[in-house]
């Protein structure tokens, strides 16, 4: 077996059949296997799957482990020698998936590979990152982005410039669609259980670096993802595990003093933002605004009341957590 492609589920009905139908419509030279990870999904995916896509593993959790645990599932159950981790909400362009295995052939070398992935409206969606540092956090929370086309320094969050039209070298790649070596992967244990929602790609492709394997994007390879399926159901849910994993990256990498730090560079972020986006919704006020305004103010109440010290060794949540950051506004 070749490539296994590992896809979680958790009700995502209305879009995981598309998937699955674009990676069998659309993988043409590559021996594969698909294996569903369902987090205990209420909408009847489970049985649809296994009626509509009888190739199709499905590995029932019976729970939502989340992202990484549920992820690690699939991996262990995988038998490639390469396992593509793919999101629900994905569409492979045909022959992508012929394409990158070709490109893992041709550079053995290579630990993890990216590619190009375009919005639902074919725009890029910037899948491949440099990895975040409090000094880069402090760059793109300032707005000081452009300033990396004058040096290197200034490079943050994103690489300034590319656009994903070439092959190169990158620090890590979405989750949404990231393809490593088997054997590699689960020597390193697949993902940190403790990132079960954001920052686990991070993660697991800075342990890739550390590793000596690199990871090398191509723009040969085009994948549509739609994006945010899951988020959008619960949206201060899901911001508030970003703000959660984003303290126990730095922790792990930076100690307790780069999880003290991040807080700051956190607040510095969204009070500028919710400033800025005031503004604009004073002018020309939106639904939209007003629930992107409601998400900072949010993020604001709720990173003021955490310690992330006390967060991440001890999982001391602001009191009252949610309510009481929503009630704070």
């Amino acid at each position: 077996m070749k490539l296994s492609i590992v896809i979680i589920c958790w009700n995502d009905r209305k879009v995981i059949g598309d998937c699955l139908q674009s990676i069998l419509a659309g993988t043409h030279t590559t021996a594969f296997e698909v294996i569903v990870s369902d987090n205990g999904s209420t909408d009847g995916s489970v049985e649809w799957i296994r009626q509509s896509f009888p190739r199709v593993r499905v590995v029932e959790n019976g729970a939502n482990l989340r992202f990484s645990k549920a992820n690690n599932v699939g991996i262990r159950a995988s038998r490639g020698e390469l396992v593509l981790i793919l999101n629900p909400d994905t569409l492979i362009h045909d022959g992508a998936l012929d394409t990158w295995v070709e490109f893992a052939d041709r550079h053995p070398e290579v630990g993890a590979f990216g590619c190009r992935v375009l919005n639902a409206d074919g725009s890029y969606q910037e899948p491949a990152r440099p990895f975040p540092t409090i000094w880069r956090e402090w760059v793109a929370a300032l707005y000081l982005r452009r300033l990396a086309h004058l040096s290197d320094v200034f490079i943050s969050d994103t690489y300034t410039g590319w656009r994903g039209d070439t092959e190169r070298s990158v620090d890590w790649q979405s989750g949404c669609c990231v393809m490593l070596r088997a054997d590699l992967l689960k020597r390193l244990g697949g993902f940190d259980e403790q990132f079960y929602y954001y920052y686990e790609d991070v993660d697991l492709c800075r342990r890739v670096w550390e590793a000596g394997s690199p990871i090398r994007y191509t723009p040969e390879v085009v994948v549509t993802h739609l994006g945010g399926q899951s988020t959008k159901r619960f949206p201060i849910a899901f911001e508030l595990d970003k703000y959660r994993n984003r303290y126990r990256y730095f922790y792990k990498y930076y100690g307790r003093r780069g999880a003290r730090r991040c807080r700051r560079v956190t607040l510095a972020w969204l009070r500028i933002r919710h400033l800025g986006y005031s503004l604009i919704h004073f002018v020309r006020p939106t639904d939209t605004l007003r629930n992107r305004l409601e998400l900072y103010r949010v993020g604001i109440a709720w990173n003021k009341r955490v310690k992330p010290v006390r967060l991440v060794e001890q999982g001391d949540e602001p009191e009252g957590s949610v309510k009481a950051a929503v009630e704070s506004l």
